[in-house]
């Protein structure tokens, strides 16, 4: 927020670098168009990863005469990130300053900076989280014990919440709430603004020996453990600079004052003693947080909520689709927030729902082709039927999480559209298709999604599908599909991934095709190598529309996943649909060729 309070650039990954005489933003290629729009003429737009962008710290050694001091709030940077830039920038003489106590854009924003959120927390109730707190505290305490460790600072929001089996709604869309939580070998303490924990949550704490401390003594309780001779375990990927140094800086303080008291009683009782022991690096295991991979791979609970969530969206997407293509048809005026307000209201009628899992991408036409488009009432287009409509949505359930992409024409959509269309669909059956042995990291799967398009030269700049939560962040880690190869987290039975194959031409138009799935592990004639193999069950059941298809381009079996997906489409989402919406569901789920009649046609010509 305070980016965008400062660039205008309201994207959801970037970051701003501001000099005395120059400013820049760097962003991603989802963000490219966006950013165009919405920054103003004295930023620089940097596009990362195109070839000749530098990074952050080459850009800040080229601008910067050697020895100035780069400055940022050690609160918003992971201690890794603080610490790669530190060593990047040293290279001019340049010195990174951890700003404490202040936030330099907060000094600009005054009294306008919106108040920090009060919302209450909930109880994610048993039913859906599947494990109770005191089972996964105990988990947690079994890794402490074995990596010798005191203590485990938890600081990513959805592994406070998924640990505590608690739920909020301080950011938009994730129902996370601002907390800390340090869990000890005998207690845990949550740091949490304390007006957001009712007597329900108070209560549901209490059970699982968890205590109470606030929000903002995170810091001074980090320095406490230090001066105890505590041993941390770290996840500096995640866990704050603010929080890492000022542990460093404590443990440096203790063994000094250690060695000092040593030396007086006896210094010979010191002299072997190691001489590591400076910024705390004895005091502490930096390894990734034992909660991320827990909270990755479903229990049974959660893979229930999340496939009976899903059906009730479909159903909420079965009659949002419904009416707008009646609309369309009929001519009536429709803006693309109009239309995400509409689908709004058809998901807020199904049961458990709670909010949208990120601002709905409504985007006709060429607004499709901006990959992360967020339509304004002020700043959109009217949906028509001359070109591509693309709706990326998803909804947040008590009981799973939802995700979703659909790419239409409401008219005739040209040959070069449906050429598009299809080969992104082929992608998408392709990865929903594959098997693989376990221990297989998500880039190597990637390519499945792309060969279709690589094919004709074409490719789309975004990854294929990332980690989704149960009841949790629709974005999550630490798993991945994508051409980014430095993630080598292997896929596991219970992760749940996206597969979002897409392809924009800019100014022109924007496709997508996303489904939910669920790992699973496949009952195969063969097991290589004595180990396991793996696949993919949907999640996601809502129609391919049809007439986007070059039935041509299609392989017999691609066919029979198209037609397969739309029996399934119609048999489980059905029955919970009646009128019109479920004619249209019908209409939408026939099978799109009788694959024998083709070919032995073919053979007839032959």
């Amino acid at each position: 927020m305070r980016r965008a309070y400062l660039t205008g650039f309201t994207g959801s990954a970037g970051t701003a670098v501001v000099t005395k005489d120059k400013a820049a933003l760097w962003t991603d290629g989802r963000y490219f168009l966006q950013a165009e729009k919405e920054l103003t003429h004295e930023w620089t737009l940097m596009r990362s990863g195109n070839h000749g962008v530098p990074t952050t710290s080459e850009w800040l050694n080229d601008v910067l005469p050697s020895g100035c001091r780069v400055g940022i709030d050690p609160f918003l940077f992971s201690f890794d990130a603080a610490e790669e830039l530190k060593d990047s920038i040293s290279n001019k003489n340049h010195e990174l300053v951890l700003v404490r106590g202040m936030n330099l854009v907060d000094e600009i924003w005054g009294d306008a900076r919106p108040e920090p959120p009060k919302e209450p927390t909930r109880v994610h109730d048993i039913k859906y989280a599947g494990i109770d707190v005191p089972s996964k505290l105990s988990f947690i305490r079994s890794h402490l014990t074995e990596n010798g460790c005191d203590a485990v600072v938890i600081s990513m929001l959805d592994e406070v919440a998924w640990l505590l089996n608690m739920r909020g709604s301080d950011v938009p869309h994730s129902p996370v709430f601002y907390s800390y939580l340090i869990v000890e070998v005998s207690t845990a303490t949550l740091f949490v603004d304390s007006n957001k924990v009712s007597e329900d949550v108070l209560e549901h704490l209490e059970k699982a020996g968890v205590k109470l401390k606030p929000y903002e003594a995170i810091v001074s309780e980090v320095e406490r453990l230090a001066e105890k001779g505590a041993k941390l375990w770290l996840d500096s990927s995640s866990v704050n600079a603010a929080i890492i140094t000022a542990f460093k800086s404590s443990c440096d303080k203790h063994m000094k004052k250690k060695g000092k008291a040593g030396e007086k009683v006896e210094k010979e009782a010191y002299s072997d003693e190691p001489t590591g022991v400076e910024n705390g690096a004895l005091n502490a295991v930096y390894n990734v947080s034992p909660v991320t991979l827990a909270k990755s791979v479903k229990n049974e609970a959660e893979i229930e909520g999340m496939k009976n969530s899903h059906l009730r969206d479909a159903a909420a997407l079965a009659e949002f689709w419904c009416w707008l293509e009646d609309e369309v048809c009929k001519s009536v005026p429709l803006t693309e927030v109009q239309v995400a307000e509409k689908l709004l209201e058809f998901r807020k009628k199904q049961d458990g729902f709670i909010e949208t899992s990120f601002d709905t991408i409504s985007g006709y036409g060429a607004n499709g082709a901006v990959i992360h488009y967020r339509p304004t009432p002020e700043d959109c287009s009217s949906v028509g039927s001359d070109n591509l409509f693309l709706l990326d949505s998803g909804a947040q359930y008590i009981d799973g999480t939802t995700d979703i992409t659909r790419t239409v024409h409401f008219g005739e959509p040209s040959p070069r559209q449906k050429e598009c269309f299809t080969r992104v669909l082929q992608g998408h059956i392709a990865l929903d298709q594959a098997v693989f042995p376990e221990r297989t990291p998500g880039f190597v799967l990637d390519v499945l999604a792309r060969s279709s398009l690589w094919k004709i030269g074409l490719d789309y700049r975004h990854g294929t599908g990332h980690g989704v939560g149960a009841a949790l962040n629709v974005h999550e880690g630490p798993q991945s599909i994508s051409y980014r190869y430095g993630n080598l987290t292997a896929l596991q039975k219970g992760m749940i991934v996206s597969n979002e194959p897409g392809y924009y031409e800019d100014n022109s138009f924007g496709i997508r095709i996303e489904n939910l799935l669920l790992i699973k592990e496949l009952n195969l004639a063969n097991s290589f190598g004595g180990i396991s193999y793996l696949g993919f069950e949907r999640l996601t059941f809502v129609p391919i529309q049809s007439k986007l298809i070059d039935v041509s381009l299609l392989s017999p079996s691609e066919i029979n996943w198209v037609n397969d997906y739309h029996e399934e489409v119609w048999d489980k989402v059905s029955p919970l649909l009646s009128g019109d919406t479920r004619d249209w569901l019908w209409k939408n789920t026939r099978p799109i060729l009788d694959v024998t009649h083709r070919y032995s046609h073919a053979q007839d010509i032959a």
